[in-house]
């Protein structure tokens, strides 16, 4: 029987970009549950510490849908207790596997994602803690506010790459340099 692939991060060639405005880097891939039913973002906010998940984030999906994110790898014990807790009112289905964030910030990361996306991200239009389905370009993006000026964008794995670049090429604009470990 062949040995099965190894999974490697899909952005583990990708270094950090910085400059004194703009900072670009791609996130631990932790975890991302799809959390699809009849709940509230307050009662999955709740529910998180039952299964170790203390340090998540929970963001709108679309309408009774919800993202749980995070940096960490879950077990199988964890996701099972947050379903089972949920159970009855919602579904949980992990996308940790087909789903890479990436994480824009600085004063001038708003100005630099509009240049990808519609969005209004105006603080009074797009608060923390809001979040949008969206196009960057042409790649469809979860666009989420996680910070007055940081912003994380949760893309398709296949896709992961090629927004990277775009973004790389818009922070680039603005004199960031690869950040030195």
């Amino acid at each position: 029987m062949p040995d099965l692939p190894i999974s490697k991060p899909v952005l583990a060639g990708k270094t950090v970009l910085q400059s004194e405005t703009i900072r670009l880097e791609a996130l631990p891939e932790g975890h991302l549950l799809h959390v699809l039913g009849a709940t509230t973002s307050e009662e999955l906010l709740a529910h998180l510490p039952v299964a170790g998940l203390k340090r998540s984030s929970v963001r709108p999906a679309g309408y009774r849908q919800w993202f749980i994110a995070g940096n960490e790898q879950l077990v199988q014990s964890q996701r099972q207790a947050i379903a089972d807790v949920l159970a009855g009112r919602a579904f949980i289905c992990d996308q940790s596997h087909g789903r890479i964030r990436i994480l824009v910030s600085g004063q001038d990361a708003p100005r630099i994602l509009n240049k990808g996306t519609a969005v209004d991200l105006h603080p009074s239009s797009f608060p923390e803690g809001r979040s949008a389905m969206t196009l960057f370009g042409h790649i469809s993006v979860q666009l989420a506010r996680i910070g007055m000026n940081d912003f994380e964008l949760t893309v398709l794995r296949s896709f992961a790459e090629s927004l990277y670049e775009e973004l790389e090429a818009l922070v680039r604009s603005q004199d960031a340099e690869q950040l030195a470990l």
